[in-house]
């Protein structure tokens, strides 16, 4: 489908971006993943947003979200893969699928940890970021998936209905992994072979694979949409929440410290006005 605008990211910044955009009627998307990924939804009390003491982070989330809900924002749950401009459009790669927006604001969080070895390297020759995109490819082979997000299981077990032979590999076994998946403790990895993966390294045990699938909750700035300027991992944007590419806006804990719901929700607010003013100016030209 096609919306006027696409929110990557359903924390207190996304979620008031996509709330101010939709009061100035515009339509609005909004992609997440697991909210359990969520650092807000892991606070045991948030004391410290204004007018709204003794919450836990899940249910001010569910407030705000809620909230967005009934103005008519639209959400979907997914892993955003890329983001392409053409022309004055946007297209969105969510898992095997795809939006369309004429503008879009990255609400990401902070994205967590470096490559590992070997990742940037195979990617596409044996590295992948979707469990539901890329495992047809892997039928009857060897498979590591690396759990780094709440949904990470569920991901194995689908590769495992596709009849992958899968090990999981993460810092520890997951509640909710099921039995008969293979558990590898790692947290030192590097990914190895020639022409395409061979191995995983785990924690200095070598896991012979054909594929990798490194489950983040979502990717860096920088490689989710190239050519974005970052200063130190984050999102460099303007007071406007403006980056340096036209119709992308950005809000929230991507931009930088301090990591507060009170200044996410506050870039939402702008980056969500700015957004639309932007979609407004860009129709009458």
């Amino acid at each position: 489908m096609s919306y006027d605008i696409l929110v990557i990211g359903a924390g207190p910044a996304g979620l008031s971006a996509a709330l101010q955009a939709r009061v100035r009627g515009k339509s609005v998307l909004v992609v997440a993943g697991d909210d359990r990924d969520n650092a807000l939804y892991k606070a045991h009390q948030v004391d410290n947003y204004l007018g709204l003491p003794g919450l836990t982070g899940a249910e001010l989330l569910d407030r705000f979200a809620a909230h967005a809900r009934e103005t008519g924002v639209e959400r979907r749950t997914g892993r955003v893969l890329g983001v392409m401009p053409v022309g004055d459009r946007f297209y969105v790669s969510i898992d095997s699928d795809m939006e369309e927006a004429g503008a879009v604001i990255l609400a990401l969080g902070v994205s967590r940890g470096k490559k590992y070895p070997g990742e940037a390297e195979f990617l596409g020759r044996g590295v992948s970021y979707c469990a539901t995109c890329d495992g047809a490819l892997y039928r009857e082979k060897r498979v590591a998936v690396v759990g780094l997000s709440a949904d990470a299981p569920e991901e194995a077990a689908f590769l495992k209905q596709l009849g992958c032979q899968v090990t999981y590999v993460a810092a520890k076994r997951p509640e909710h992994l099921e039995n008969d998946i293979p558990f590898v403790k790692g947290v030192k990895l590097e990914i190895r072979g020639e022409k395409a993966v061979t191995v995983l390294e785990a924690d200095g045990e070598e896991i012979p694979c054909d594929g990798v699938f490194l489950l983040r909750p979502s990717l860096a700035p920088a490689d989710l949409l190239p050519g974005l300027e970052t200063d130190g991992g984050y999102i460099t944007a303007d007071r406007d929440g403006r980056t340096n590419i036209p119709g992308v806006f950005a809000a929230g804990d991507c931009t930088g410290l301090p990591l507060q719901v009170s200044k996410a929700v506050g870039e939402g607010l702008v980056a969500g006005l700015r957004a639309a003013e932007y979609l407004d100016q860009t129709r009458q030209k």
